[in-house]
């Protein structure tokens, strides 16, 4: 669903479940079944490439199961969970301390790269 420009710059922007937890929470409750990325986009009414990238993601991290052009929730129902709680406690988190602000955050960030980001050339 776009956003005004002005709402994009004032960062007033709407809240609510991100894709890929609308993606899971679907799968979830309709875990008997599996679904093509249409039928998923159509039914949480979102960009079906957005669904898409986000199926994507979430099986890298063993989060669906991926057969053809179907998609369906991971028979590892602790795996679910875990990712939940994970991004529960994360929320609550940002709740209570105001999240990491991006700006403050590289105010404190090491000049130096972090040695696996350093170019090999540089240890010659």
């Amino acid at each position: 669903m776009p956003v005004s420009i002005d709402e994009f710059e004032s960062g007033d922007l709407p809240e609510g479940p991100s894709v890929p937890e609308q993606v899971v929470t679907y799968l979830h409750t309709n875990r008997d079944a599996a679904f093509t990325r249409s039928e998923i986009a159509t039914a949480i009414d979102e960009d079906p490439n957005t669904v898409g990238t986000a199926l994507t993601r979430l099986k890298e991290r063993e989060l669906v199961r991926h057969r053809g052009q179907y998609w369906a929730i991971t028979e590892n129902e602790q795996r679910v969970a875990a990712a939940y709680n994970l991004h529960d406690v994360s929320e609550q988190l940002d709740k209570a301390d105001g999240g990491i602000k991006s700006g403050d955050w590289d105010a404190v960030a090491p000049d130096q790269p972090h040695p696996s980001e350093q170019d090999a050339s540089e240890d010659e």
